[in-house]
């Protein structure tokens, strides 16, 4: 099978779950290399998501390892079987790489969870909106580099209208409510745009109000993606050098904990729409 000059996260995803089914089940690369007939560097190269795995090998591994969930199998099968080219393809080489994963990684997903607290969540930007984050980054990026950026973020949302659109909540501080990014009749229109979006029966969100105080993981933006079963979720962090991805248990459940401590402290959908409304009329 080929190899790749750079995998991503989704392809290091699946080489790490094929590395982790070895280590569980006590194999050697040699004894992995046997049942496939490579060299075991070939081996090194699929846990590390260089090399292209088949469904077919996948399931010969996953099989000589002993693997009891098959549920689990079949979503590693899934992922060798996916050949298809995503839309953010067409940004690859303009773009950087974490952000065509982060499109990966939504696409893919069975559920998505999100947390803000000085940007909303990008998947339900504006335009205007958009460009004025992009337009506050140092150094400063030039207006291609941003428009590119921006066109970049109105097609990721079209994981929410797809025929099978993906279950999407937003857990919003109201600082980010506040923050105007390019203006008062920027803000406005966002926020309108996000109440109406919110409407939408697969999109939730929920303000998170000042006077509830602390709240844990304050300050990072959080996206969590359920994959199709529990091992294969992942959660993507902000941060000044691009995006971080960690799929390590007690990372996991860390930020499944945020995430149901917003789900008790944040307004309900209903009185969060309110809630941005009323903010918006007084822009």
């Amino acid at each position: 099978m080929p190899t790749r000059p750079v995998p991503t996260e989704r392809q290091k995803r699946l080489g790490a779950e094929l590395r982790k089914l070895r280590i569980a089940a006590g194999v050697s690369t040699e004894y992995a290399a046997g049942l496939l007939g490579l060299d075991r560097t070939k081996i090194s190269n699929m846990e590390s998501g260089v090399r292209i795995v088949s469904p077919d090998r996948v399931r010969t591994l996953a099989c000589n390892y002993a693997c009891p969930d098959e549920a689990y199998v079949e979503a590693l099968v899934a992922m060798a079987d996916n050949r298809e080219h995503g839309w953010w393809e067409e940004d690859r080489g303009t773009l950087p790489q974490g952000m065509l994963d982060i499109a990966e990684l939504e696409w893919h997903a069975v559920r998505l969870h999100t947390a803000q607290t000085v940007h909303l969540p990008g998947l339900l930007h504006t335009d205007e909106y958009a460009r004025a984050v992009f337009s506050a980054v140092l150094p400063p990026l030039s207006r291609l580099e941003i428009e590119l950026r921006v066109n970049h973020r109105m097609a990721r949302q079209r994981v929410l209208e797809r025929s099978d659109p993906r279950r999407y909540v937003g857990y919003v501080h109201e600082a980010a409510l506040r923050m105007q990014f390019g203006g008062r009749r920027v803000m406005r229109a966002q926020l309108e745009y996000v109440c109406a979006k919110s409407e939408q029966k697969n999109i939730s969100i929920r303000v998170l109000p000042v006077e509830c105080g602390a709240f844990p993981g304050a300050g990072h933006a959080l996206l969590y993606a359920e994959g199709p079963v529990p091992q294969l979720d992942t959660v993507q962090l902000d941060s000044a050098h691009g995006p971080e991805f960690t799929d390590a248990g007690a990372q996991l459940a860390k930020y499944r904990a945020h995430l149901d401590w917003m789900a008790g402290a944040a307004l309900s959908p209903e009185r969060s729409r309110d809630f941005m409304h009323a903010i918006a009329q007084h822009l």
